[in-house]
C-alpha cells in the first residue's frame, strides 16, 4: 500500500514537471501563460526564451522521475526529487514563494513516502 502510494506521488511530481514544461515552452507567450504569470505582452514574449530554457529542465527532472519510476530505482527517484526539492526551494526564496508549496512540498512528500516504503 504504502509502495503504491510512494509511486503515485513521484508519477504526479514528474507529471507536475511536464505540465511545467508546457507551460515554460509553449504557453508562456500565449493568453493563458500570461494570465497564470501575470505578465504583459511585452514581458512575456522578452522573457520566452528564458521560460523555454527553464521548460526544458523541467523536461529533464520529469524524465529523470520516470526513468526512476520505470526502473523502480529508489537511488534515481531520490536524486531528481532532491533536485526538484532543491530547485522549488531556490525559486521560493527567490522568486516566488508560491513555488515551494507548487514544487517543493510534493517532492518532500514523494521522498518521504519512497523512504517509508522501503
Amino acid at each position: 500500500m504504502l509502495a503504491t502510494l510512494a509511486f503515485i506521488a513521484v508519477a504526479l511530481v514528474a507529471l507536475s514537471h511536464v505540465g511545467f514544461l508546457v507551460l515554460e515552452m509553449f504557453l508562456w507567450d500565449r493568453p493563458v501563460g500570461r494570465r497564470i504569470f501575470g505578465m504583459t505582452p511585452e514581458q512575456s514574449r522578452f522573457s520566452a526564451p528564458l521560460a523555454a530554457n527553464q521548460g526544458l529542465y523541467n523536461g529533464f527532472l520529469a524524465a529523470g522521475l520516470a526513468w526512476g519510476l520505470l526502473s523502480s530505482s529508489i537511488p534515481l527517484m531520490t536524486f531528481f526529487l532532491v533536485c526538484v526539492i532543491v530547485a522549488g526551494v531556490f525559486g521560493g526564496l527567490t522568486a516566488k514563494r508560491s513555488i515551494l508549496v507548487l514544487q517543493a512540498l510534493p517532492a518532500i512528500v514523494a521522498l518521504a513516502l519512497v523512504y517509508a516504503a522501503r
